[in-house]
């Protein structure tokens, strides 16, 4: 996909489909209730990009930071549990610009998509940042994931540029939205 093609995804909003007893919590990286969110990315991954990246890149990447790179005071990692069972959920630590965050691993479950979940994380995700003092959220996503492409940009993310991330990952697209 080039960066007219991520420009040009066709979006429609998602209503935000909410179940009483969904309950959003703030969490460390390494708690149980996260194993979902990281074995599902793992496979989405591993799905999406079959033939481009190998599954111990794919390994290596959902564990390149560490737990603390997403815990207060600087970052916060959020789920979205259902029936106890994380459904959706999402990170951010601090970026190398002061005052600017950086959103990581936002996803929803499988079984649970089209809910507008991805969008209520995103949003709170942002709220969040603002509360700890970010003025702007920087992320970045791969080629193949054309949601999460269309979800940044309905929800105000603008497209910086499509980015090549070196020799052994795909080219990827860099978002950035002021909150």
């Amino acid at each position: 996909m080039t960066q007219a093609q991520a420009t040009s995804v066709a979006t429609v909003p998602t209503q935000i489909h909410t179940v009483p007893d969904d309950r959003l919590i703030y969490v460390l990286g390494n708690d149980p209730l996260a194993r979902p969110l990281f074995e599902e990315l793992a496979y989405e991954y591993s799905s999406r990009y079959a033939g481009l990246i190998d599954t111990d890149e794919i390994a290596r990447e959902m564990e390149r930071y560490p737990v603390e790179a997403f815990a207060p005071p600087y970052g916060a990692f959020l789920l979205l549990l259902r029936d106890g069972q994380a459904i959706a959920g999402g990170a951010f630590m601090r970026h190398a610009d002061p005052g600017t965050t950086e959103f990581k691993r936002i996803w929803a479950s499988r079984k649970h998509r089209r809910q507008g979940l991805a969008r209520r994380i995103l949003i709170e995700l942002e709220a969040h940042a603002v509360r700890l003092g970010y003025t702007r959220v920087f992320l970045s996503t791969g080629p193949r994931q054309p949601e999460a492409i269309a979800l940044y940009q309905t929800n105000g993310y603008t497209l910086l540029s499509a980015h090549d991330f070196g020799e052994d990952q795909p080219p990827g697209y860099l978002f950035e939205k002021y909150l």
